[in-house]
């Protein structure tokens, strides 16, 4: 595209792979993975060259010991490309997108590598069998860069009352939207469970996912056997699913870098724009638990830098480790949850390869995109517990003003704040809840209770109480805070 600025960032190739051997020994490393999808996303741009010439390998950080994977990588390709480790988060492959993106059109790289990959599927089964997967041994060094910062999410207050986890957080979150729209448990039970199929049906067609097995509404919905409840209203199916084996690359270079390459134009995908921001790194002090300032405020800034409004958008891929993430980033974007809002079939279906999903969302929009040229995408990234966010627009078209970046911060950290009342005993109000469960059954009933001051976290392992919150709606139901910060109905 000679019309294009030779500085332009585009994205040229996309790779996946995935395996499920019968027997788990003979599975590949993860290394050998990200080797794989790297040259498939080559191969994707037609232009292995892209892989000798590279400028920068990034890897996205995940659950293996290698402490400089770019540099093993960057040793089989044989290129003298300067090596990064992402930090942890969902939000971190859309993030080095970006951050690529920059670069490039800065003059500060040429070609971007961007891969990761989990095998934890094959690690368990082998570990089970009393066997190991031979990993490369690398000694003790660290990368060219750090990408990212660093966050402690979890308050030791929601750490020793329970809420550890995302499984614990996330149906929290849930009950909090219901109640926002007005939804009795059962009409909003129905409605996610409508929601996931379609995420189902995605997943199925997809041939990179990782859970290709129909499931209805009902399916979804109803415990059984293979479906147990979790974290109340959220069965196994509602869940993120990361016991698997999956990998995924990306490639991101210059117009020029492409030119030079020979990877035709019809292959070019363009970022349009990118935004980055977070929610308070702990849930105690959100606002309240049925939306996110930062979605909102950067997620509308991205749309607004790629000149787009909701309805403009053509495909969307939101993170979805749980239905509330989809719910909750799909309003405060105006997209409406109504509409399809996946692309891959989400993390319960697809897959949830800890950190790196976003990376396959990414490749799998490029491929969407190709086939609908001049259309435009739509990838949102989440880490934590909605709490670190980043956003990315792409099309076939390049984009009128160049890649248009913008950090939202400053302008979240203005959102008023909600203190933690962690001492206090008491009359409150439930704000949110769950229920979770073990394999038998409800274990413990954990609240967000709103207090003359802030928020407190409770729980009750009373069987009674707890059967009453999954049939009868408890949002805004006055309680008393005792003094185990266990709490029972007024």
């Amino acid at each position: 595209m000679s019309s294009v600025d030779p500085r332009t960032p585009v994205l040229v190739g996309a790779g996946q792979f995935i395996q499920k051997p019968d027997n788990p020994v003979e599975a590949i490393e993860p290394l050998a993975m990200m080797r794989e999808a790297l040259e498939a996303a080559a191969d994707d741009a037609g232009a292995r060259a892209l892989l000798d010439r590279a400028t920068h390998t990034w890897v996205v950080k995940g659950a293996w010991p290698y402490t400089d994977p770019g540099r093993l990588l960057r040793n089989e390709f044989g290129n003298n490309s300067k090596t990064g480790l992402s930090t942890d988060g969902g939000n971190t492959p859309q993030s080095l997108v970006n951050k690529a993106s920059l670069r490039i059109q800065n003059g500060e790289a040429d070609i971007v590598l961007i891969v990761g990959a989990e095998g934890i599927w094959s690690r368990r089964r082998a570990k089970r069998a009393g066997e190991r997967i031979p990993y490369t041994d690398q000694a003790e060094t660290s990368p060219d860069e750090v990408l990212g910062k660093d966050v402690t999410m979890s308050h030791p207050v929601e750490l020793e009352r329970g809420f550890a986890m995302p499984i614990n957080f996330y149906p929290i979150f849930e009950s909090a939207f219901r109640a926002s729209r007005g939804e009795t448990i059962e009409q909003h039970r129905d409605r996610v469970s409508e929601m996931w199929e379609i995420f189902n049906k995605v997943a199925c067609a997809n041939p990179y996912s990782w859970v290709r097995n129909p499931m209805t509404a009902e399916e979804i919905r109803n415990p059984g056997p293979a479906n147990r409840l979790v974290g109340f209203p959220y069965t196994k199916a509602m869940n993120s699913n990361w016991d698997l084996d999956q990998a995924a690359a990306l490639i991101v270079c210059s117009a020029e870098a492409a030119e030079a390459a020979g990877v035709a134009s019809d292959r070019w995908l363009f970022p349009q724009s990118g935004t980055d921001g977070a929610d308070t790194n702990f849930v105690s002090n959100r606002r309240d638990l049925h939306s996110s300032p930062a979605i909102q405020v950067a997620g509308r800034r991205a749309m607004e830098l790629a000149g787009v409004s909701p309805s403009d958008i053509d495909h969307v891929d939101l993170y979805s480790c749980f239905p509330s993430a989809v719910q909750i980033a799909a309003t405060e974007m105006e997209l409406g949850i109504d509409r399809q809002l996946t692309q891959t079939g989400g993390l319960t279906f697809a897959g949830g390869p800890l950190n790196n999903y976003v990376t396959h969302s990414i490749a799998t929009m490029a491929g969407v995109l190709r086939e609908d040229a001049g259309s435009v995408g739509l990838c949102s990234a989440n880490g934590g517990y909605i709490t670190k966010h980043a956003f990315g627009l792409y099309s076939t078209n390049p984009p009128a003003n160049g890649f248009l970046h913008q950090d939202c911060q400053d302008e979240i950290d203005v959102v008023p704040r909600v203190e933690l009342d962690a001492e206090y005993v008491g009359a409150g109000t439930i704000e949110a809840y769950t229920v979770m469960h073990g394999s038998n059954g409800p274990e413990r009933g954990l609240a967000s209770i709103r207090t003359p001051n802030g928020r407190q976290w409770a729980g009750t392992s009373d069987s009674d109480l707890m059967e009453m919150m999954m049939t009868e709606e408890h949002i805004g139901r006055s309680v008393q805070v005792l003094n185990d910060y266990s709490f029972e109905l007024d």
